[in-house]
């Protein structure tokens, strides 16, 4: 592990104050995961309950108002924990503009994403995590996201970061 990251604080002070996440600490080439992100035993995947010749969820979005919809995507959400979603209506080049404009943003430098951490934000509906609660949680997700909410044409150009508008 780098040297400066020799301690818990300093880990969580890289990754979720500095704004570099957890992309940031592979790019220090680690040689292990460190302590704090790896899952307690009660929590990893059990895979004796894995089914592995059961496909993941589809759900039909063509009549979405269909209660049965609605049903189907809390039962997927809640026993898989994901799903997919076809019929949406949703053009592809939207969605491939959506993947374009996340890895922009996660190729900014650190001191630039970090205007978007939790404390630092303009604005609630934009946010830059590595896990949900890092100060509670025993250990913390092998992942960064940004959150955007749209709510309006005003709201997304005055406080979306450039590269995501």
């Amino acid at each position: 592990m780098a040297p400066f990251l020799t301690d818990m604080h300093e880990l969580k002070t890289f990754v979720v104050n500095e704004g570099n996440g957890v992309k940031g600490l592979s790019e220090l080439k680690i040689k292990t995961v460190p302590e704090l992100f790896i899952q307690p035993l009660e929590k990893r995947l059990d895979m004796s309950k894995v089914v592995l010749k059961e496909s993941i969820p589809v759900i039909d979005m063509s009549n979405y108002e269909d209660p049965e919809v609605m049903d189907s995507i809390c039962d997927a959400a809640e026993k898989w924990g994901f799903f997919q979603v076809v019929n949406h209506d949703v053009p592809l080049s939207v969605l491939e503009d959506v993947k374009k404009a996340t890895r922009r943003f996660f190729e900014l430098p650190a001191d630039e994403k970090k205007k978007y951490l939790f404390n630092n934000s303009p604005t609630k509906n934009v946010r830059l995590l590595s896990s949900f609660v890092p100060e509670v949680d025993k250990a913390m997700e092998w992942k960064d996201y940004l959150s955007c909410f749209y709510v309006s044409d005003d709201e997304a150009m005055a406080f979306w970061p450039s590269v995501c508008r």
